[in-house]
C-alpha cells in the first residue's frame, strides 16, 4: 500500500482539527463540506473507511509516533 508523506498527513490533520472547531462554533454547510472532503482524503491516504480510524492511523504514521505500538492495526 502506498503511504502518504508525513507532511501531507500532518497538514490534513491540522486542517481537519481546525475545521472541527470551526464547525462546532459556526456549523455552516461550507465548513461541513470541507470537513467531508478532508475526511475522504484522510481515509484514502490511510487506507481506512471511516474518519475516526483514519485520524488514528494518520497520527500513528507521523514521525514521533510510537512505532512499536501496533494495537491500532489489530482490529
Amino acid at each position: 500500500m502506498l503511504m502518504a508523506h508525513p507532511a501531507v498527513l500532518r497538514n490534513l490533520l491540522e486542517q481537519y482539527d481546525a475545521l472541527r472547531v470551526l464547525h462546532a462554533e459556526e456549523g455552516s454547510p461550507e465548513v461541513r463540506r470541507r470537513m467531508d472532503d478532508l475526511a475522504y482524503t484522510l481515509c484514502v491516504s490511510t487506507g481506512t473507511r471511516d474518519i475516526d480510524t483514519a485520524l488514528v492511523a494518520a497520527r500513528h504514521q507521523l514521525p514521533g509516533a510510537r512505532t512499536k505500538d501496533d494495537s491500532v492495526l489489530s482490529a
